[in-house]
């Protein structure tokens, strides 16, 4: 059974930094693209970034340039470094993985940054 478990949130001043881990278990993920989601109250679940097996990345223009994803394939972990937060990145942040027709998602993990 694949479970994807998040970890790292928290509640962050504006300016301030945070890395988010996906780790995920019952599956190899190393040929597969993993993404990072995130949902604001009231509003729809949006893709924030990406990374593919071949660590080919790309980003919500909304966090270009202060985002960054990684992978760990030994330890079967995706990263999302978040610098220069702000206010507007509130939200619940989902680890995304599509194996074959199914789509796995994390609990999620929430991020709340304070101006």
């Amino acid at each position: 059974q694949v479970q994807l478990v998040e970890a790292g949130g928290g509640l962050v001043q504006a300016g301030g930094s945070l890395r988010l881990s996906c780790a995920a278990s019952g599956i190899i993920f190393s040929g597969m693209t993993v993404a990072w989601y995130r949902q604001a109250p009231g509003r729809q679940r949006e893709l924030v970034a990406e990374i593919t097996s071949g660590r080919s990345t790309r980003f919500a223009d909304s966090v270009k340039g202060r985002f960054t994803i990684s992978r760990d394939n030994v330890k079967n972990t995706v990263y999302l470094q978040m610098n220069s937060l702000k206010p507007e990145d509130t939200a619940v942040y989902y680890c995304r993985l599509v194996v074959g027709s199914v789509v796995h998602w994390g609990q999620g993990t929430q991020v709340t940054v304070s101006s």
